[in-house]
């Protein structure tokens, strides 16, 4: 299952509605889809449940034609009721193991670590995926810790065999070095919501992944 996981993380789009310069997050995401995004997490944190969960259905029919799994930000509630195939955990969201305990044992469930006690931590849950946040410095998200760079990438590459998203400043200029240090997948937000043609942008990304696999 680890490697299977590792191949649908490497792209993994989180929405951000803020980003997405007026248009849908339907034609977004499907230009996305077709650009190479093998992930997509829902992150919606103004919404009510009734309408989170409602977007969330939305999502995973759009998704489900190109087998992208939904990952759902924090919100168990609104993972159970859409049947997605993943939930994102924070440092201060529901405990690891109570989460574990809730979902049907096919979901996967990923935990943002910031330092290196939350990574030490990790090695005793039931985590499929690590999200390293944030690597570089970013303006849609200002709660963060400090990043972590490439340095902490590598630093924590060492330290578990989990699969690694890297999230925070992601973007084509630095991708090519966040693989190098370690990560499995790049988890991007702004470089692919805010630009001029999503579907390209995420192209780029896949021409990236393609330059970093081992010939």
């Amino acid at each position: 299952m680890r490697q299977a996981l590792s191949g649908a993380l490497r792209l993994y789009l989180v929405t951000d509605q803020s980003s997405l310069r007026g248009r849908t997050l339907a034609d977004v995401l499907l230009a996305a889809l077709q650009g190479g995004v093998s992930c997509v997490q829902l992150r919606e944190k103004a919404l009510c449940t009734r309408d989170f969960v409602a977007l969330a259905l939305t999502v995973k029919d759009l998704l489900a034609p190109f087998d992208v799994p939904l990952v759902i930000n924090d919100r168990m509630d609104v993972a159970l009721a859409c049947g997605a195939q993943g939930v994102h955990l924070g440092q201060s969201d529901m405990p690891v193991a109570l989460a574990r305990q809730l979902l049907p044992p096919e979901v996967f469930i990923g935990l943002s670590v910031e330092n290196l006690g939350d990574v030490a931590r990790a090695a005793g849950q039931a985590v499929d995926y690590l999200g390293i946040s944030p690597v570089f410095a970013t303006p849609t998200k200002t709660d963060t810790a400090a990043p972590w760079g490439l340095a902490g990438v590598s630093q924590v590459r060492a330290l578990t065999g989990l699969p690694l998203v890297a999230i925070g400043g992601i973007h084509q200029g630095n991708a090519a070095q966040v693989l190098q240090a370690g990560a499995d997948g790049l988890a991007v937000v702004s470089a692919i919501c805010s630009a001029p043609d999503p579907g390209l942008a995420a192209q780029s990304f896949t021409e990236i992944f393609r330059a970093h696999q081992p010939t």
